[in-house]
C-alpha cells in the first residue's frame, strides 16, 4: 500500500511540473509567433532603422488611421493629431499624438500599440515612437509625442487601410514599487 502511494505522489510531481513547464514555456512561444506572422496585431517594439536607399512607392497609397484610447478611468486626455492620413511605401511619415495629464498629482503611463489587420503588422517599421518609452507628466502638464513609420513595400496589395491604435495604461504604481 505505502509503495502505491509513493507511486501515486511521484506520478502526480512528475505531472504537474510537466503542467508548469508547459504554461511556462506558452508565453515565449506565443510572443515568437506572432513576432513571425504579426498575429493579434503585435507589433515589434524594437525601433526600426530608418532607410535611406528605397525610393517611396508613389503609385501606391495606403490610408493610416490612428486611434487613442486610455485604459480603464484613465484621466488623460489623449488624441492624435490627425485621425488619418494618405501614406506611400516605404516613405517615412510622422504623426504626433497630444497627452494631458488632468489629475493633481504626477503620472507615468505606458502607450501599448496594436495594428489591423493582423497582417499589416511585419510590414510597421517604426523608427521612432513614444511607446518604446514610458512617459511621465506632472500635474496639468502636457506633451506631443511623435510616431516616425513607414510601411514596407511587400505588403500586400489586398491591403488599403490600416489602423494603429495605442492603449495607455497607468503604470504610476508600478514604477513606485521600482523605485522602492
Amino acid at each position: 500500500m505505502e509503495k502505491d502511494v509513493r507511486k501515486t505522489v511521484a506520478f502526480l510531481v512528475i505531472i504537474s511540473f510537466l503542467v508548469f513547464s508547459f504554461c511556462f514555456s506558452l508565453v515565449p512561444i506565443y510572443n515568437s509567433i506572432c513576432r513571425t506572422t504579426g498575429w493579434t496585431g503585435k507589433v515589434n517594439l524594437t525601433p526600426a532603422q530608418q532607410k535611406g536607399s528605397l525610393a517611396p512607392i508613389l503609385n501606391r497609397s495606403l490610408t493610416m488611421q490612428f486611434v487613442a484610447t486610455n485604459n480603464q478611468d484613465l484621466p488623460w486626455d489623449f488624441y492624435p493629431q490627425k485621425s488619418s492620413i494618405e501614406i506611400h511605401p516605404e516613405e517615412n511619415n510622422r504623426m504626433l499624438f497630444y497627452v494631458k495629464n488632468k489629475t493633481q498629482k504626477t503620472m507615468t503611463v505606458q502607450a501599448i500599440p496594436s495594428i489591423t489587420p493582423w497582417q499589416a503588422a511585419k510590414h510597421l517599421h517604426k523608427i521612432e515612437c513614444f511607446c518604446f518609452t514610458q512617459q511621465t507628466l506632472k500635474a496639468g502638464e502636457s506633451l506631443a509625442m511623435p510616431v516616425v513609420f513607414r510601411i514596407d513595400r511587400d505588403i500586400p496589395g489586398d491591403i488599403k487601410t490600416i489602423t494603429l491604435a495605442y492603449t495607455l495604461f497607468d503604470v504610476t504604481q508600478q514604477e513606485k514599487r521600482k523605485a522602492q
